[in-house]
């Protein structure tokens, strides 16, 4: 069935028009036609059965007949603050396969070692809701504006996460899976190719995070991000 994504659906709507891309796209493109159905996701947990009733290219209706709210609700909420690569094809990949996998908010920070300092929201956004309709999510992450990351840990001094950081230095760590209990929310930094500076780290565990492992191999930045979100994955089972 076909999937369209309408995060101006109101939940209680009997009818809905697409907007005129998505009309052009499911009349022009799909063919679809009158009492043909399809599916709707709000991006908010709304998953919705709708029939065309007006099959217009440029504003297609629908009538809602019927919808499912909190559609797959998770039981945690994790939240990876990653910096940005130099090759955005790469965070491109990591916000494709943590979408599918399951995540609830990103936020790109630009850190000492970043060699990335801007971040088109917008186009990330894309990749987001492509990957959110192909693994049939209801929910759509939240993607935040890129922030310092000294800014960042300033907001997170008072927070009610579970807070860790994976660094590449030679210090004490625990294992991220025996570092966290179920359906709780987290928050994991994880740095650039270069790695977080001292200055940082230390910046990060005065704000009550606590450094975690992710195993013995050297990882890629978006490597490293979707490692922890299948952890989490894992553990909310």
């Amino acid at each position: 069935m076909h999937l369209f994504y309408t995060p101006d659906l109101d939940k209680q709507a009997s009818h809905y028009q697409l907007s005129e891309e998505e009309s052009k796209h499911a009349i022009r493109v799909l063919r679809l036609e009158n009492t043909d159905t399809v599916q709707l996701i709000d991006g908010r947990g709304g998953m919705y059965q709708a029939e065309i009733i007006d099959a217009h290219p440029k504003r297609c209706t629908l009538e809602i007949k019927s919808r499912v709210f909190d559609f797959q609700k998770p039981n945690y909420h994790l939240h990876i603050a990653v910096a940005p690569t130099k090759n955005i094809d790469r965070i491109e990949w990591f916000l494709e396969k943590a979408t599918e996998i399951g995540i609830q908010e990103i936020t790109p920070i630009i850190s000492e070692h970043s060699e990335r300092k801007d971040v088109k929201i917008d186009r990330l956004n894309k990749v987001i809701i492509s990957a959110m309709k192909q693994s049939l999510k209801a929910y759509m992450p939240v993607l935040n504006e890129a922030i310092s990351f000294d800014r960042f840990i300033s907001l997170q001094k008072d927070s009610d996460y579970n807070k860790a950081i994976a660094h590449c230095e030679d210090d004490e760590k625990v294992y991220l899976n025996q570092s966290f209990a179920k359906a709780q929310k987290y928050l994991i930094l994880i740095g650039p190719e270069g790695d977080f500076s001292q200055k940082e780290i230390q910046q990060a565990l005065a704000a009550g995070f606590h450094p975690v492992s992710l195993g013995e191999a050297r990882l890629r930045t978006e490597t490293a991000a979707l490692y922890a979100c299948l952890e989490i994955a894992l553990l909310n089972r």
